[in-house]
């Protein structure tokens, strides 16, 4: 962080793809702690312009088309307003939420190539790259499909095996075919345009690990490191590609900028967006060093936001970024998240079950923010629990937070007839002098914590000063005083100088909760009658906040108690809906036999790398809470192996123990709810659904082979 406080800041979100909705990952990751940052930037009514916006571009636009049976032009529409309505419903407040499909975008970024093609920053190369010569196309990495060598695998894309996770290029694949027309790709030379990192590895070297080596995270660091340490190589900035930002030369026809280019240009085309809504100048938020700019984003964007863009930025010449502080991942219930496993809690689905229904409204939104910000992973992946996102709610924002408001209140109309009582200095004893200087403390510390992007720490100090008013409450017992009006002369003042400040505690609390929980501070302010100006920054820390003698509105309750119910509901939910993805999995697997004849051809020799044998089921049961699941002990002559059928509809476990069936033995090990199943039963699917075991007409070996 800069000593000065810079002249205005300009704070960025990735931009998310407009392929699909988003789920809580990627809220917490650059969402939410963006919005928290910039929420806490404009208390301070300091110059800041937040921008995000959809990223349109990229191989996954069109194949999520081919999935929906549509056009990409069609894909974009129905997810950019949705993720836009989403954020607003969760409370991320983006100054502007553009999208890369503007026409201004594609100026943008075509002029910023431009310039750096005419300043000789570009390099030309050709290379062979496979094209199909059925649909007439060079064909990206993720429109090639064969045999990972890693796991064998015969559905691996050109960019990564999802069965294995490995990463992979298209020349990795065994037998590659083309996902538009399933024939096999040839190679054929294209000519592309790159940007020679290399040249650049001495300024990011000094830049990062040795300008910034104090103020950005150790991981943002530790991958920069490992990447420049590593030696960097020019990378493409184009692609044969027919959706996307064509290239602006009259020998690129057929070319677009590769989305890794033309995506984080995205920022400076939202900010001129901005501008033109706002009537005011976006160059200076780009080109002026008195403008802080800070990247929020998750580590998966690192080697894009502190690396490449960084490069292209300077070579542009426009300002670097001042930080960029990536989280780590967030787990779902002991497992990553998947949208590809349907292991995932969408934002949607959060909003509908939770906002949209008669159990909450936008304060479960906040609810969402504070678990959120309270296990963000901002220095190692974290885990998202149902249990625990109940325990954050019932046990801290409503027994302590809200507990505490809601006690003030009510205390404040019972015993002080509705309105603040005055503060009688005379008579304040140690416990409201120290309780009064903890308030003051806490503004200091959570402003310092803000400022370093560290949010979960500032979060926590704020219910902790909510815990401290609800122990000096405690210990003043007002209720109990109050019992002694008519024999203590000091008894109502004493009364009066705790629940004045419980009230100016409370007041600060909703300063101080604002940048976390936007709906929570906006009801509070309700309750105290005062408008909005009340959460500016400035004020925090002020005991002056409501006046003595003024009227407030009864309480509200902040939060509503989650049910044990609620929550089995979203765990039964998650599971059921991964289950059937993996029984749909399971099931294309079993089929394999009946969708053969759509399937490329093989040669003898792909077929032999099958190992099938005979095996005996020695024991079967019920995979817990999966209805679709039997894990099967398997005896293959040479060993007993673990195997996970999707075949409990059709078989009771104690039916099929004993029965012999043909195994795949050589498949990579696959958990499945959890246990690692190797091997694969194969079965046969009749006309009516119902499977069969493929097996020997009499009884042999177990392991013995099928040819």
């Amino acid at each position: 962080m800069s000593m000065n406080q810079p002249k205005r800041y300009l704070i960025t979100a990735a931009l998310p793809y407009a392929n699909g909705q988003k789920h809580i990952g990627h809220l917490a990751g650059a969402y939410l702690p963006a919005d928290i940052y910039v929420r806490y930037l404009k208390s301070q009514k300091r110059d800041v312009v937040f921008v995000c916006g959809s990223d349109e571009h990229g191989t996954a636009i069109p194949i999520q088309a081919t999935k929906e049976g549509t056009t990409a032009r069609a894909i974009i529409d129905k997810y950019h307003p949705l993720m836009e309505q989403n954020f607003k419903d969760l409370g991320i407040a983006f100054d502007i939420y553009h999208r890369t499909s503007d026409p201004l975008h594609h100026e943008t970024a075509q002029e910023f190539f431009t310039k750096l093609n005419d300043n000789g920053d570009l390099e030309i190369k050709e290379s062979e790259q496979y094209y199909d010569e059925e649909a007439k196309t060079f064909l990206a990495d993720r429109y090639i499909k064969g045999t990972c060598p890693n796991c064998s695998f015969d559905s691996a894309y050109g960019d990564q095996c999802e069965r294995c996770g490995k990463s992979l290029s298209p020349d990795e694949l065994i037998n590659p075919v083309s996902t538009l027309s399933g024939k096999t790709p040839v190679k054929k030379l294209t000519k592309h345009w790159y940007l020679p990192l290399d040249r650049h590895e001495t300024f990011l070297r000094d830049w990062i690990l040795k300008e910034h080596a104090n103020d950005w995270r150790a991981t943002v660091l530790g991958q920069c490191k490992s990447w420049i340490d590593g030696g960097l190589q020019p990378r493409a900035v184009t692609r044969d590609l027919d959706w996307g930002v064509k290239v602006p030369l009259t020998d690129a026809a057929g070319k677009v900028l590769y989305v890794w280019f033309d995506a984080p240009i995205g920022y400076i085309s939202a900010t001129k967006q901005w501008a033109i809504n706002t009537g005011n100048d976006w160059k200076p938020y780009w080109e002026d060093k008195d403008t802080k700019l800070v990247h929020f984003i998750g580590k998966d964007n690192i080697v894009f936001h502190c690396i490449i863009f960084p490069v292209m930025l300077k070579l542009h010449g426009n300002i670097l970024p001042d930080n960029v502080p990536a989280n780590e991942f967030m787990n779902l219930e002991g497992d990553k998240m998947s949208t590809s496993r349907n292991w995932k809690l969408d934002m949607q689905d959060y909003i509908n079950d939770f906002i949209n229904k008669e159990n909450g409204g936008s304060q479960m939104a906040d609810v969402l923010r504070y678990y959120l910000t309270q296990i963000a992973p901002e220095t190692k992946d974290s885990e998202f629990m149902w249990k625990g996102f109940q325990d954050a709610n019932n046990s801290e924002l409503v027994s302590i937070f809200g507990n505490f408001v809601n006690r003030t209140f009510v205390l404040m109309h019972k015993l002080c007839g509705g309105k603040v009582p005055a503060f009688h200095k005379e008579i304040a004893d140690e416990l409201d002098q120290s309780t009064i200087a903890d308030i003051k403390n806490t503004v200091e510390k959570i402003t310092g914590l803000l400022e370093e992007y560290k949010f979960r720490e500032a979060l926590f100090e704020v219910i902790n000063l909510a815990r401290t008013g609800n122990q000096y409450m405690q210990k003043k017992e007002p209720w109990i005083v109050a019992k002694s009006l008519t024999e203590n002369p000091d008894a109502q003042k004493n009364i009066d100088n705790c629940l004045h400040i419980c009230l100016q505690l409370t007041a600060n609390l909703a300063i101080l909760i604002n940048p976390f929980l936007p709906f929570t501070a906006k009801k509070m302010c309700h309750m105290m009658k005062v408008v909005d100006k009340i959460l500016d920054w400035e004020n925090a820390g002020s005991m002056k906040l409501l006046s003595a003698g003024y009227t407030l509105r009864p309480p509200e309750l902040l939060f509503r108690k989650i049910e044990d119910s609620e929550i089995m509901e979203q765990v039964e939910k998650l599971n059921a809906a991964s289950i059937k993805k993996e029984s749909n999995e399971e099931s294309v697997v079993n089929s394999e036999l009946k969708a053969i004849t759509v399937k490329p051809e093989i040669t003898f020799d792909d077929f032999a790398k099958i190992d099938l044998k005979v095996g005996t089921i020695v024991s079967a049961e019920k995979v817990e809470k999966a209805d679709k699941l039997l894990k099967l002990q398997v005896d293959l002559g040479f060993e007993t192996r673990t195997i996970v059928s999707g075949i409990a509809l059709h078989f009771k476990p104690e039916d099929i123990v004993g029965k012999q069936v043909t195994v795949v033995t050589n498949l990579a090990p696959r958990k499945m709810r959890g246990i690692e199943s190797n091997g694969m039963i194969l079965m046969a699917e009749d006309a009516k659904g119902s499977l069969h075991f493929i097996n020997p007409e009499e009884k042999i070996n177990p392991g013995s082979g099928v040819s």
